[in-house]
């Protein structure tokens, strides 16, 4: 082959790739960064799934959508049950924990916490017709059903002679209490209040004082400070420009304490 030949083929094929790039051969679009969210979603009104739309609600879900907005990720619900959170985080396989955990010593050696976003406290549901459980006192002896790997579970435990049953999910605790299997559920007040809304109250209400103020925290793993950084880079923000706000009210009809 000559290299007038050579040349010539060169051009040629420049030439064709210029025309495509020119006349319609798109660039792929860039792909959109992805966070991870691990949650275990059977904890309305935090996280749960919408059972019309099938798609991932709650107050922790549209939080993350907009601190991920803030931050140019497209945010993905990862479901799974709530023991198994940290250790996924710690895998790798999700990139944060937004599932109403509540911030504590314990938790804080094995994962990095965001500033709190919310404030709650352990309360008590009985049946309607219970007149002996008025108290976390009144809890001694008695059968209390609880979400596995929670601080509902973990205060349950320290009550003196109590038979704790642990279950994956707040609605199975419920199902215990309302089949009689179990006296009380202990468990986060907006939860409680929750289920009460939703149709709950018919057969079960609030006993007693909340205990334990508690503050809930997004988990990043040790590792990944940089993320955490961020993180709370963007709550800030959106306490700020009043999107925290609304969020707030949309789930639970009043808006946040002020500090």
């Amino acid at each position: 082959m000559s290299k007038k030949w050579i040349v010539f083929v060169v051009v040629l094929v420049l030439g064709v790739t210029a025309a495509l790039t020119g006349c319609g051969g798109q660039q792929p679009a860039a792909k959109a960064k992805v966070l991870k969210m691990g949650a275990e979603t059977t904890f309305p009104p935090f996280e749960f799934q919408d059972g019309k739309t099938n798609e991932y609600a709650g107050f922790d879900v549209d939080l993350m959508k907009a601190v991920g907005k803030q931050l140019g990720y497209q945010v993905e619900v990862v479901s799974m049950g709530f023991d198994g959170l940290i250790p996924a985080l710690n895998a790798g396989q999700i990139d944060a924990i937004a599932s109403a955990m509540t911030i504590t010593s314990e938790r804080a050696q094995k994962v990095n916490f965001s500033q709190p976003y919310y404030k709650a406290g352990l309360s008590i549901v009985v049946k309607k017709d219970n007149a002996a459980i008025h108290s976390f006192k009144d809890l001694e002896g008695k059968r209390i059903a609880v979400q596995i790997g929670t601080t509902g579970a973990d205060e349950a435990k320290k009550i003196k002679d109590a038979k704790v049953r642990e279950f994956n999910s707040a609605s199975d605790a419920y199902m215990e209490l309302k089949a009689g299997g179990a006296d009380a559920v202990v468990n986060d007040l907006p939860v409680n209040q929750y289920y009460l809304a939703k149709g709950g109250d018919k057969d079960a209400k609030l006993v007693g004082d909340v205990l334990n103020a508690e503050e809930y925290g997004i988990a990043t793993a040790k590792k990944n400070t940089a993320l955490n950084d961020q993180i709370n880079k963007a709550l800030a923000e959106l306490k700020k420009n009043g999107e925290y706000d609304k969020i707030y009210m949309k789930w639970f009809g009043k808006k946040p304490e002020q500090k």
